[in-house]
């Protein structure tokens, strides 16, 4: 037992001995290198990154809001008689003028009533004529003049009351337009206050939005404004109409601008992208692609100043396209990242390339490893 303690305790001692020389040996080795930079004997390369000078323009700072087109008025046309439906002159989604024949009623006894109408009107004519001569040589009294005078005047109004009834068995077009619905036909009866018909004028057509509280002193009536439809197609009008009452519950004001739609080319109810000129500012046209955002999740753009580091720029978005957006709040002059932003810090110092240079070279970022 005593004899395999001591070996044990030898061993140990050994191996003991064995690592505390390995230690010190490294430590003290000439040959050893104190840092990943004394592999080389050089200090790391700058990261590249692209860029493109950029100047401000001046361009029209716009107000976009979301809306729809709307009809410029659209009226129900109802019944001013009754009457049965006996033909319809239209189907809906004509297109009528002033004037066109919707639907006809039936006259019904009303060319009887009219010629019972125009009897008695000759005929009370030749009483008054007969009252006046007689008055005139004191055989009849002013009362009775009167009287044949009232007599006629009632005969006249009758015969006006028939042909105006008559008249309203035609039922027409109020105004240029689109017969949107027709909700009768041929032998339906209506009656005195039966919609019979819906007109819709979409000529100008109207490109309706709400604008917030804080914008709609901006708007000026009479500028000229652009929609853009779901389709793509671009439509240009003027502002007709801003309300000076905001709505309750939105806090927010209806803007109307009327766009020309000969044909009534475009229908009621698109989505639309409304942009309204509000000023002329300066900005600087840019890819979107540029844009990027702080540490404390600010939207911006980077640039590289004179002496070579990175700066952060926080931007506004006043118009965006498919051919790219336009910022404020930069500099007249400044030089931006395109390629590299998200790979490099503020304040750190990078090697700038120009877009354009040499295509075969490639941007190394600050993730890349050195070649």
């Amino acid at each position: 037992m005593r004899r395999s303690y001591i070996i044990a305790a030898a061993l140990s001692l050994g191996v003991a001995g064995w690592i505390v020389s390995g230690q010190l040996d490294g430590a003290n080795s000439p040959h050893r290198p104190s840092s990943a930079a004394s592999d080389t004997g050089t200090t790391p390369p700058l990261p590249r990154v692209r860029v493109r000078a950029s100047t401000a323009r001046e361009t029209v700072n716009e107000l976009v809001l979301f809306g729809r087109t709307e009809a410029e008025r659209q009226v129900d046309i109802k019944a001013e008689t009754g009457g049965r439906v006996v033909a319809v002159g239209a189907a809906k989604g004509q297109t009528l003028g002033k004037g066109g024949v919707i639907v006809r009623l039936t006259l019904d006894d009303r060319q009887a009533r009219l010629e019972e109408a125009k009897a008695r009107l000759a005929h009370e004519r030749i009483a008054f004529d007969a009252a006046r001569r007689l008055s005139l040589k004191e055989f009849r009294s002013k009362v009775q003049l009167a009287e044949a005078n009232a007599k006629l005047e009632a005969a006249k109004a009758a015969l006006a009351r028939i042909q105006t009834d008559i008249a309203h068995t035609v039922i027409r077009a109020p105004f240029d337009g689109v017969l949107d619905d027709r909700p009768t036909e041929v032998g339906d009866y209506v009656a005195i206050g039966t919609v019979v018909a819906r007109m819709v004028d979409l000529d100008p057509i109207l490109v309706v939005g709400s604008v917030s509280e804080r914008d709609v002193a901006r708007i000026d009536v009479g500028a000229k404004a652009w929609a853009r439809l779901v389709t793509g197609q671009r439509l240009e009008g003027r502002v007709r109409y801003v309300s000076r009452m905001g709505d309750d519950a939105t806090r927010t004001f209806r803007v109307e601008v009327a766009v020309p739609n000969p044909g009534s080319a475009v229908a009621e109810g698109l989505t639309t992208e409304l942009r309204l000129p509000t000023a002329r500012v300066r900005a600087h046209h840019v890819s979107p692609a540029v844009l990027t955002l702080s540490d404390q999740g600010v939207v911006g753009v980077k640039a590289v100043d004179a002496g070579g580091r990175v700066v952060f720029h926080p931007v506004h978005l006043i118009a965006d396209g498919t051919e790219g957006a336009w910022l404020t709040g930069l500099p007249d002059h400044v030089t931006l990242i395109t390629v590299g932003q998200e790979f490099v810090r503020t304040g750190q110092r990078v090697r700038p390339e120009p877009e354009g240079g040499d295509s075969g070279s490639q941007v190394r970022t600050a993730g890349e490893e050195t070649s």
